[in-house]
């Protein structure tokens, strides 16, 4: 009885709502369908005040009931599941998701996080929530390239390498995104644009100028994918200013390069208190009225703040005009038309997505099979894993052998589903073997009690495995890594000293082998432990289904199959200063001293071997397709998922070249005993070089084509990665 009061109660609200609106001769044809978007955006914006304009400019906007529109929230969140909205899957952290090496998987994540958000934006507005985190603009993908290892937010991005962080982000936007000809899914939204990635202590007023080489090498490659393949409908201006104009109010950034050079029809939001920024962080203008008359005039369309109601003010000083302000407008209304937000019809596929899709069954599944793939082999001594599920006297052990906010990271959703490592190893031993768990130290300090007994347990055990890193609480944004003492980035690459100091107690006192599990977000150093420790996983932050995803890899259900997105170093002296945005000496690209573990490295429980390398030419012409084609088998006794990576190594770096570049990838299944044949075809453009003024263009000279399972580097094969095929190549 009560839901029928409702309905007659919705009913009769439209009915007076509409007459009101006819009487007050409002032209409602933006609702008819046949119409183009364009038409009906500029049929519903035209009949809006300056003030309502306005309004709609930020990201809480109001309802105008005369046009029935109602309000709206534009701040929502999915890295890695729907975050901060109730229940719903959760994903491994996005640094996770580019150790896949998976674009395919990544397109499938989001498609799931897609889903649910679909769900559950339509009991949201059934319910009436139209709250912050209850929308269907997501502000997700984090492309930001990883430069720094010290960046507490790099967890959030797919890795260092540009190919890479393009290839996942334009699946992840995908899925997002959807596929509906007419309709989109959710909005992703690609941030923050661009040239962003720390320190976070000075964020909001950081001023950047890197070169242009490195500008259209490194850190617009990704934004450029996203916006041209994956027709992104969001991108977020960042906090910081690069070249001496804040990126929300940069003319360069949002007209030249993402509208005119792109050709982007989205729409731009500033991040988060930016605009107010522009004035009184970034002391680009004086007052808070000056700033939104700047950012609005650069293209920026959506104020993340309430700074753009100053925009009265504004156009009243002649500072913009009201055509602008309706321009700026009508591009926020193109994205709520395309998500459907004005139509009430079958044709919209998404409308018919339920709440049983929320944390559902399939979802589950796929947050472990993307954990498994994330989890990456460092280390394998005398081939010590996989574990027998019969082993008599397993020990776990470790800070966060049993923490479920390690599983998560940051910008996370919440689950009744959390599964510990705990969890996963118990539930996958056999019966009759003799688990121990104690945590033994405190995560970021030594412990207050000096009686621990923890240490002594690994003496009576077959095999120990000890759980240490990082959580969000330690790396992560400034505002919720409680823990750091840097605002969320990391004064150097050690774990913490307690975690140090206890891994050696357990490798003095072990019978057994030692089995290190290392979760976080970015590289840690690991001198003077890794000699101590007989096989090494890093899990990343695993996601809901982490606990099981590591004891799937353990004990041998499942070959580890991820491989590094990022280079670790051996220690904070290997980097170059935090601040300086410059890559040399950065990442695998431009890094000469020997790292720790090599960008793309990654083990399995079985033997990768490459061979047969061909070339469909070793001279190569301007407008000519490189083909490569390479014999890959798995020799061992598992069946394998490998990941077979392409590089290219000029000769002659001269000119700021990077050492060697990512070019192509493949993601292979191999049972065991089996060889496959793999092609990669390169076009002309992804071989041209990009020259000091930012310019791609063809650059004749020698170069190397290698192929392997780890970037290029005696390194990799000393660690156990497959020998690497290469042949030289002449661009003429």
């Amino acid at each position: 009885m009560k839901r029928l009061e409702n309905k007659l109660l919705l009913l009769l609200t439209f009915y007076f709502t509409a007459k009101a609106a006819l009487a007050q001769d409002v032209d409602l044809s933006f609702f008819n369908k046949s119409l183009s978007i364009e038409e009906r955006v500029e049929i519903l914006v035209s009949q809006m005040t300056l003030e309502e304009k306005i309004s709609q400019l930020m990201n809480s906007a109001d309802a105008i009931p005369r046009l029935q529109v109602p309000d709206y929230n534009w701040w929502n969140e999915a890295l890695h599941g729907v975050a901060r909205n109730g229940e719903a899957t959760v994903f491994m952290q996005g640094i996770g998701l580019g150790a896949t090496f998976d674009p395919e998987l990544a397109r499938l994540v989001a498609s799931a996080i897609s889903t649910e958000a679909r769900a559950k934006y339509a009991i949201a507005q059934q319910i009436g929530n139209h709250s912050k985190f209850a929308g269907l603009t997501f502000w997700s993908p984090n492309v930001n390239i990883f430069r720094d290892p010290r960046w507490g937010r790099g967890q959030e991005t797919f890795g260092e390498d540009p190919y890479l962080m393009s290839r996942i982000g334009v699946a992840f936007v995908q899925g997002m995104q959807g596929d509906d000809p007419n309709y989109l899914k959710t909005a992703a939204c690609a941030k923050h644009f661009a040239v962003h990635s720390g320190p976070e202590s000075v964020r909001l007023s950081f001023k950047i100028n890197p070169s242009k080489q490195d500008l259209y090498e490194t850190y617009l490659p990704a934004f450029e994918a996203l916006v041209k393949e994956a027709k992104v409908e969001g991108v977020m201006a960042a906090y910081n200013g690069v070249y001496d104009k804040p990126l929300c109010a940069s003319p360069f950034f949002l007209q030249e390069v993402l509208r005119e050079q792109w050709n982007f029809d989205g729409y731009i939001t500033s991040d988060c208190g930016a605009v107010s920024g522009v004035a009184f962080k970034q002391n680009y203008v004086k007052t808070g009225a000056e700033a939104a008359a700047v950012a609005l005039k650069a293209g920026t369309n959506l104020n993340c703040g309430r700074t753009y109601r100053q925009l009265i003010k504004a156009v009243e000083k002649g500072w913009v005009t009201e055509v602008l302000v309706h321009e700026r407008t009508k591009q926020l209304f193109k994205t709520r038309f395309r998500l459907g937000m004005f139509d009430d019809t079958k044709e919209n596929p998404y409308l018919s997505i339920g709440s049983d899709k929320i944390h559902c069954e399939e979802h589950i599944d796929l947050a472990r099979e993307a954990a498994q793939k994330s989890i990456v082999l460092l280390k394998n001594k005398n081939n010590v894993l996989p574990l027998s599920k019969h082993v008599k006297v397993p020990y776990l052990t470790g800070p966060f052998a049993n923490s479920a906010d390690v599983l998560m990271g940051s910008y996370y959703g919440v689950s009744s589903n959390l599964v510990t490592i705990l969890e996963g190893v118990t539930k996958a031993l056999a019966p009759g073997t003799s688990l121990n768990y104690r945590s033994g130290v405190l995560p970021f300090q030594e412990n207050i009690n000096n009686h621990n007994w923890a240490p002594n347990v690994a003496k009576e055990s077959d095999v120990t495995i000890c759980v240490v890193g990082l959580s969000a609480d330690r790396e992560g944004e400034g505002l919720d890594a409680i823990a750091s003492d840097r605002r969320g980035d990391r004064h150097d690459l050690k774990l913490p000293e307690s975690q140090v100091h206890y891994i050696h107690q357990l490798a003095e006192k072990k019978k057994g082998p030692l089995v290190l599990i290392i979760a976080s977000g970015s590289p840690v150093s690991l001198e003077g432990i890794e000699e101590h420790c007989d096989a090494i996983l890093q899990v990343w932050y695993p996601g809901e289904q982490g606990g099981n995803a590591v004891a799937d890899i353990l004990f041998g259900d499942v070959s580890p199959s991820g491989h590094l997105p990022l280079t670790f170093p051996k220690n904070v002296g290997q980097l170059p200063d935090y601040e300086s945005y410059s890559m040399k000496g950065r990442t695998y690209k431009y890094m000469t001293e020997e790292p720790l573990y090599p960008f793309g490295f990654g083990l399995t429980y079985s033997k990768t071997t490459l061979s047969n390398l061909r070339l469909n030419s070793e001279k190569l012409k301007k407008n000519t397709p490189l083909e490569v084609q390479v014999e890959v088998s798995n020799s061992g006794a598992y069946d394998i998922e490998e990941v077979v990576q392409l590089y290219i190594s000029p000769s002659d770096t001269t000119g700021g070249l990077p050492l060697q570049s990512l070019k192509a990838f493949e993601r292979v299944v191999l049972k065991k005993g089996e060889k496959k044949n793999l092609k990669f075809t390169l076009n002309s453009e992804s071989l041209k070089i990009i020259n000091t003024e930012g310019e791609k263009v063809w650059r004749k000279g020698k170069y190397k084509i290698t192929v392997g399972n780890a970037s290029p580097g005696d390194l990799s094969v000393r660690l156990g990665a497959a020998v690497p095929q290469e042949k030289g190549i002449e661009l003429k």
